[in-house]
């Protein structure tokens, strides 16, 4: 396999650091409000890393962090905590924010089908692993007090701007000083390590007491610095140094920038061997903006009438490196290919379903595997999907290779019905649809109602491994 490192701004041949195995840290959403579709595309691209590694036969522990404090409302340490925002809005505490949305985007992340990460951690339970993070860079020199923060001395650390590559005279231009209204702090760039509970903070939901002194505050009270926290959680489920770090490229100039940091200090060895980045999606071709009604969630996809397996279809239209461009015209395209695709795997089905694999096919599964296996070339080998379907392969192959690449994919053909008898009235299939849709998001109770229903009306279901099949009831 070859990985695009942003580290290096190349291509390298992928070796784990233990051979059969990847530790994988993807960095996961802040949760104050729901997460539209652009944090559910960066999501799902790294669902594809974590499926791509499982294909080839790597043992994966993939950890994907919820954030629950310490998030400003700027990455780069500026204002509002993003949790303290969501209670102010709803009136509710902020554990209660963090539970209501982690609910969220749990239902969500179902929904779309993505895999079950091995660890899926909250910042507030490592608050312990965070203060000892922060003496231990305080105590080498890498670190400042002031009455308002602890903050990195990023004028130690010689190599600061190597993932960036920016220039420290242009990093964050305007910040500094001024920035938290802080004398004591040293360089514009610069970044809080943990927070005291004065100044602008002095009414801070979530605090914790710390060793870390300040004339302003009792017991070091405060809150951790956001940077810190993958940090922290990252050594203590995977250890000091990771196969591979994924997170959006608005990360790129700050927060994994001061990860690496912090990181490589503490620990003293490097941090991540492979960075990934994913682009941004777009709407109309302009940036994602609640102001503007383009904010998306998936909730307004379901309720024009789209599966939510559709939208994860039309994630797989664009490499992940690269901005994704949605428009309502775009994901209907994705969801008639995606039916059509239905279509053929139920058909294939009726004709006996698996199938050994020919010479010919095997050339497939090549071109399939050599695709995906440069830098996660998903659009690329959705094209090779398309090739098989069109191919005068035995119906019975093409089903047996499509499973295969579905691991990756994560359509759920498998579950496609078969349907027994033809001309099944519109409206019965789009309760069988529904149905599905339910159980996948484990919505067990509501699918049972939608079960009565159908069968109410005159037909019935039979679930199997293969998937669910409906008749006109005898």
């Amino acid at each position: 396999m070859k990985l695009y490192n942003t580290l290096t701004r190349k291509k390298e041949e992928f070796v784990p650091l233990t051979e059969g195995k990847v530790l994988f840290y993807h960095c996961g959403p802040t949760v104050y409000w729901t997460q539209h579709i652009g944090n559910l595309r960066g999501m799902t691209m790294g669902d594809l890393v974590v499926r791509t590694l499982k294909y080839f036969g790597y043992e994966v522990s993939h950890v994907r962090n919820y954030t629950d404090v310490g998030h400003m409302s700027s990455d780069a340490d500026t204002g509002e905590d993003k949790m303290e925002k969501g209670v102010k809005r709803e009136g509710l505490s902020p554990n209660e924010i963090a539970e209501k949305y982690i609910l969220q985007f749990e239902h969500d992340v179902t929904a779309i089908n993505l895999l079950e990460p091995t660890h899926k951690p909250r910042a507030t339970a490592f608050i312990t692993e965070m203060i000892a993070m922060v003496k231990n860079i305080l105590d080498k020199g890498y670190a400042y007090q002031t009455d308002i923060a602890v903050y990195f001395d990023t004028a130690k650390f010689p190599s600061y701007y190597a993932l960036s590559r920016q220039k420290k005279e242009d990093q964050r231009e305007g910040e500094g000083k001024g920035d938290v209204i802080d004398p004591g702090k040293k360089n514009p760039a610069d970044f809080a390590l943990w927070f005291f509970k004065v100044g602008v903070h002095k009414n801070a939901l979530q605090t914790w007491a710390s060793p870390f002194g300040s004339q302003l505050v009792k017991n070091g009270e405060g809150f951790p610095g956001w940077h810190i926290e993958c940090s922290s959680m990252s050594k203590a489920l995977l250890g000091p140094t990771l196969d591979i770090h994924m997170g959006g490229i608005e990360h790129i100039p700050v927060h994994h920038t001061n990860e690496i940091a912090q990181s490589e200090v503490a620990n003293g060895v490097k941090f991540v061997n492979y960075w990934l980045h994913n682009g941004h999606l777009w709407v109309d071709g302009k940036k994602m903006a609640k102001s503007e009604g383009t904010g998306y969630a998936l909730q307004e996809i379901v309720d024009k009438g789209f599966d939510p397996l559709a939208l994860r279809y039309f994630f797989l239209g664009a490499q992940y490196r690269s901005m994704q461009n949605f428009t309502w015209e775009a994901l209907h395209a994705a969801a008639t290919a995606y039916e059509t695709l239905q279509k053929n795997v139920s058909s294939w089905k009726k004709t006996g379903g698996k199938q050994k694999i020919s010479e010919a096919g095997a050339l497939f599964q090549t071109k399939f595997d050599e695709t995906v296996a440069d830098d996660f070339n998903v659009p690329g080998a959705l094209g090779v999907v398309w090739e098989v379907v069109k191919s005068d392969l035995p119906d019975g192959e093409k089903y047996t290779l499509i499973m295969k690449f579905d691991e990756i994919l994560g359509l759920r053909l498998k579950e496609v019905s078969i349907q027994k008898v033809e001309n099944i009235p519109s409206n019965i299939l789009e309760l069988v649809e529904k149905r599905k849709r339910l159980r996948s998001e484990k919505l067990f109770a509501e699918s049972d109602e939608v079960r009565k229903q159908i069968e109410d009306l005159g037909y019935v279901l039979e679930d199997s491994s293969e998937g669910t099949t409906v008749s006109k009831k005898k």
